[in-house]
């Protein structure tokens, strides 16, 4: 309970709107593993939260525990005002929450349109194809291409650019620079940066601390399966020696 107390003193200091999701006390398993031990943390309307920490720490499973891909999972995870602790993965979809994962999952055998208009628009307000080539100037060049032909940094535009069409406001992003150019990550960056201006609430793993800090609002460190940190960006500084004891950065 401390380090949510915590948590959330820097969420109201990072000035952000009121909580869209809270999640308390969250535990998780991949069958018989027991991979979160009581994961504590709040995400504001309209800010970008990025959960930090190494390998094996918990956080992609956060992702899937909120998106309702883990199945065994307790504690209590509310999006709005609703409990989806117990909810579908396609239900909490409906909800407007959307789960773009590390592996990208591109359709190797369709092209750049196909796998844009694969998955269904499940709340009104998603971009439009014009809006997502305004964002993604690349992906209108290669709308023909199949997605075996299409860049590391190419795919990731695409998979982000796929959730951006279903309507969801909610985006959780798992490591969505890894492996990618530092230019394709500058433009990672500003696309989130413009995300967040149009009113999304982006919640983001990343391992590339230098790169969310461009991007973050506040930072939660997940060690062990446990938020053990947290603190708003005005704070970096004052908790870089934290950083590099948690990150080794």
């Amino acid at each position: 309970m401390a380090d949510l107390k915590m948590a959330d003193a820097a969420a109201t200091k990072s000035g952000a709107g009121a909580p869209v999701l809270s999640v308390q006390n969250l535990e998780a398993w991949y069958g018989e593993s027991h991979i979160l031990h009581g994961i504590d943390f709040n995400v504001n309307a309209g800010e970008v939260v990025t959960l930090l920490g190494r390998n094996g720490a918990g956080k992609t499973t956060t992702l899937k525990s909120v998106m309702g891909i883990i199945g065994k999972r307790t504690g209590s995870i509310r999006f709005g005002d609703q409990e989806i602790i117990r909810a579908s993965s396609d239900k909490i979809a409906r909800m407007g929450v959307a789960f773009c994962p590390e592996e990208r999952g591109i359709f190797a055998s369709l092209d750049v349109r196909e796998n844009l208009l694969l998955p269904p628009v499940v709340r009104p307000g998603g971009l439009s194809l014009d809006q997502i080539f305004n964002l993604f100037p690349n992906l209108k060049e290669r709308l023909n291409s199949q997605g075996t032909k299409l860049s590391g940094g190419e795919q990731q535009m695409l998979a982000i650019a796929r959730i951006l069409r279903t309507g969801a406001r909610f985006l959780m992003l798992d490591e969505p620079t890894e492996g990618l150019a530092p230019v394709i990550i500058q433009q990672i960056g500003h696309t989130i940066a413009r995300l967040k201006k149009e009113g999304f609430t982006i919640l983001l793993v990343e391992q590339n601390f230098r790169f969310a800090a461009t991007v973050a609002d506040r930072y939660y460190i997940v060690e062990h399966g446990k938020v053990i940190d947290g603190f708003a960006n005005s704070d970096l500084q004052a908790n870089m020696d934290k950083l590099h004891t948690y990150l080794g950065v």
